[in-house]
C-alpha cells in the first residue's frame, strides 16, 4: 500500500533512533555521575553512592554550591512543565538559573571562574565537558571563598544532611547547633581529601575574669590595759653582809721525842 504522507518512513526512523537515543542517554548519565563522584570526593562528601542517585545528586551539588536543595528541587520540578504553551519556556528558565548559580559557586571552589560555564552552550556534551574539567582538575577544593550574594535570601542553604559538609558562611538551622563551625562532625577515622584547605579556626574564647578577692576581715581589736595600774611592790630589804670571823689561834708544834736507846750487845 502506498503511503502518501511518509508515516511509515518516519516510524522506521524512530525505531532506529529511539534505541540509539536511549543508549546515549544512559551513557551520558553514567559519565556525568562518575564525574560528580570525583567532585563529591574532593569536597569531602561521604558516600560515593550519592553521585549515582538521580535528582538527589543534583541536590547534593546544590548544597556544595551554597544553594538550598529545596530551591533546586523546585526548579527541577518546574522544568517538567516546559511544554506548556506560552509560559513553558519561562518555567524552564528556573532550572537553568539554579544550575548556573550552583555551577558558578562550585567552579570557584575548584579554582575555575564563570567563563567555564560557557561550555554549557555546546549542545549535548557541553555540561559533561564542564563536569570533566572540574573532576580532573589539579586544583584542590577550597570552600573559603567570598560568601554567596544570596546568603541573606530564601535561596540560602540552611539544610543539614549527615555526611555532606556545611559550607563556611552558610547560615544553618538549629539542627547544626551541635556541629563544629563550618562542617558537620565527621565520623571516626575520617580523613580530609588531599590538598584540602581547612576553614579558619574559630576565635578563642576570651579569658575568664579573675575571681573576686575575699571579703576584708578586720583584725581583732588589741586588748585594752586595765583602768588602774597594779600596786607597786616594795623592793626587797637590803641584807647586811656577814661579819668577818677571826682566824684560829696558831698551835705550837709537838715537842721532839728522843730516839730510843740502842740495846747493848750481849756479853760473851
Amino acid at each position: 500500500m502506498y503511503d502518501d504522507y511518509g508515516y511509515g518512513a518516519m516510524a522506521a526512523v524512530l525505531l532506529v533512533l529511539l534505541p540509539l537515543i536511549f543508549i546515549l542517554a544512559i551513557a551520558g548519565y553514567v559519565i556525568g555521575s562518575f564525574f560528580l563522584m570525583k567532585i563529591f570526593d574532593k569536597a569531602g562528601v561521604q558516600g560515593k553512592w550519592r553521585a549515582w542517585v538521580p535528582v538527589y545528586n543534583m541536590l547534593v551539588l546544590a548544597k556544595l554550591g551554597d544553594l538550598s536543595p529545596w530551591v533546586m528541587l523546585g526548579a527541577l520540578a518546574l522544568s517538567l512543565f516546559s511544554q506548556i504553551p506560552v509560559i513553558g519556556w519561562i518555567l524552564s528558565l528556573a532550572a537553568l538559573a539554579a544550575s548556573v548559580l550552583v555551577g558558578w559557586r562550585v567552579g570557584l571552589k575548584l579554582g575555575k571562574d564563570w567563563p567555564y560555564l560557557l561550555l554549557w552552550l555546546i549542545p549535548g556534551v557541553g555540561y559533561l565537558v564542564w563536569l570533566g574539567i572540574l573532576a580532573f582538575t589539579t586544583s584542590p577544593w577550597n570552600p573559603n571563598i567570598a560568601p554567596a550574594p544570596w546568603r541573606n535570601s530564601f535561596l540560602k542553604d540552611t539544610v543539614v544532611w549527615q555526611g555532606i559538609p556545611i559550607q563556611p558562611g552558610a547560615p544553618v538551622g538549629p539542627a547544626a547547633a551541635a556541629a563544629p563551625a563550618g562542617y558537620a562532625a565527621p565520623p571516626a577515622g575520617y580523613q580530609p581529601p588531599a590538598g584540602y584547605t581547612p576553614p579558619p579556626a574559630a576565635p578563642a574564647a576570651p579569658p575568664a575574669a579573675p575571681a573576686a578577692p575575699p571579703a576584708y576581715t578586720p583584725p581583732p581589736a588589741a586588748a585594752q590595759p586595765p583602768a588602774t595600774p597594779p600596786a607597786a611592790t616594795p623592793p626587797p630589804a637590803a641584807t647586811e653582809p656577814p661579819t668577818a670571823t677571826e682566824p684560829p689561834a696558831a698551835t705550837e708544834p709537838p715537842a721532839a721525842t728522843e730516839p730510843p736507846a740502842s740495846p747493848e750487845p750481849p756479853k760473851p
